[in-house]
């Protein structure tokens, strides 16, 4: 084995492969075909596949609690991970161990002998084994970038989801929303489902799935939704299912489930009622501490802030409200402010100091209107956010996975329950 530590190994994935993103199947399908991971090795096995710019960790983790609760064991793929990298591998609820992930690495580093794979092509591979190795009933991958030339889509799927198509990566996807569609839609199959969850779909992606021979379901066509006093009720043909109001996005949590129907799964409607319980870390994360309210949620382009701001809109927040923000370069930074900026009564810009892709905090602060605060960094943030709030106000943490994990860390170390109110 090249190395014995999870670290070590990270720190050398981040450096072997000349760039950190290279879009294309045939090197990692060349040492997935080596490792026979390119299918499943009981046919029993089912391959869900989530793709789209924001929703794609909320439909995961709703498919991987739906699944559980029927009794499947369940493999999860997701990225990128908030906390820990062992995050975004985990088997039946829970995170890989570094044991188990660094035995990976050692087989695919093994077998890939003259290939050079990047971070995310090794823990894509990673996680194909881990699920090949424990027999796990249900593999449920999510995209990392795009669909068709993504690591993840080396595996036929059994179901696909699209759960939303928005401008976000344009320097690998462009800034034409009609191939970002044809590019997510690259992971529908000839003959198997595509649920596409979108409220304004894309003509595109319905084009892609049609000449994929795809079974396309369509949110409001195929079926609908609707929310009346709390609750939901879903119809897709003889099929409905009533559930509490999901704390997860509800066009996310419908896709799950319909994806879960197309294959023939009886879903428990008890477990169903639990969906309203269902969080998922740095997602409209809500808790209470030091008086204020507390709102944390990895909102980085502007569909995601958008969102995020009507939600926040519904909240009974009657104090001032104080937004935290670090986020990349690379993002939509204007668009992204604009849909939070009504609602923000004072903001505080942070650096992400040794994070090359990050935008600084002065950049950011020239976007906003008024005298913004900007500080070294996220922590610095968060006391001056403290200090310049008073009980019953609202602090806002977004921009970026790496922004919620920096506050998650201090706001821990500072003795906080970041538990969700209601969730203590």
């Amino acid at each position: 084995m090249r190395f014995e530590r999870l670290s070590d190994w990270l720190r050398w994935q981040e450096q072997h492969h000349p760039s950190a993103i290279e879009l294309g199947l045939g090197r990692v399908r060349q040492v997935a075909s080596r490792l026979d991971l390119l299918a499943p090795a009981r046919a029993a096995t089912k391959v869900i596949t989530v793709a789209g710019t924001n929703g794609k960790g909320s439909a995961v983790a709703t498919l991987a609690a739906l699944l559980r609760a029927q009794g499947a064991s369940v493999g999860a793929y997701t990225s990128p991970h908030l906390m820990d990298y062992n995050e975004r591998i985990r088997v039946n609820g829970e995170p890989a161990s570094d044991a188990l992930i660094c035995n990976a690495f050692a087989a695919i580093d093994a077998c890939a002998q003259d290939i050079s794979l990047t971070y995310f092509e090794f823990g894509t591979l990673a996680a194909l084994w881990i699920f090949q190795q424990l027999a796990v009933d249900y593999w449920v991958l999510e995209v990392g970038l795009g669909g068709r030339l993504d690591a993840v889509n080396i595996v036929d799927a059994d179901v696909a989801i699209i759960t939303s198509i928005a401008l976000d990566h344009q320097d690998w996807l462009g800034d034409d929303i009609a191939q970002i569609g044809r590019e997510k839609a690259g992971i529908a199959r000839a003959g198997k489902p595509l649920v596409y969850a979108d409220a304004e779909p894309q003509a595109s992606v319905l084009e892609a799935a049609q000449a994929a021979g795809a079974q396309c379901l369509l949110t409001g066509r195929d079926y609908t939704v609707r929310t009346f006093a709390g609750q939901c009720e879903l119809r897709w043909g003889a099929h409905t299912l009533a559930f509490p109001e999901p704390h997860l996005p509800l066009p996310s949590v419908s896709a799950a489930l319909v994806a879960l129907l197309s294959l023939g799964l009886a879903i428990n409607p008890v477990w169903v009622q639990r969906l309203g319980d269902l969080r998922v870390p740095g997602r409209f994360q809500q808790f209470t501490w030091q008086g204020r309210q507390w709102l944390l949620d990895v909102a980085h382009n502007p569909a995601a802030c958008k969102y995020f701001a009507e939600r926040a809109r519904a909240l009974d927040a009657r104090g001032r409200t104080h937004a935290i923000v670090a986020m990349m370069a690379d993002k939509d930074q204007a668009g992204a402010l604009s849909e939070l900026a009504p609602l923000v009564d004072e903001w505080f810009f942070a650096n992400l100091p040794g994070n090359p892709r990050a935008a600084r905090a002065e950049q950011l602060a020239a976007l906003v209107p008024g005298s913004p605060r900007t500080l070294a960094d996220v922590p610095a943030a968060l006391n001056q956010a403290l200090k310049d709030s008073r009980a019953g106000d609202s602090i806002w943490v977004l921009g970026s996975f790496f922004t919620v994990a920096a506050a998650l860390q201090w706001l821990q170390a500072q003795g906080a329950d970041v538990a969700p109110a209601g969730n203590n």
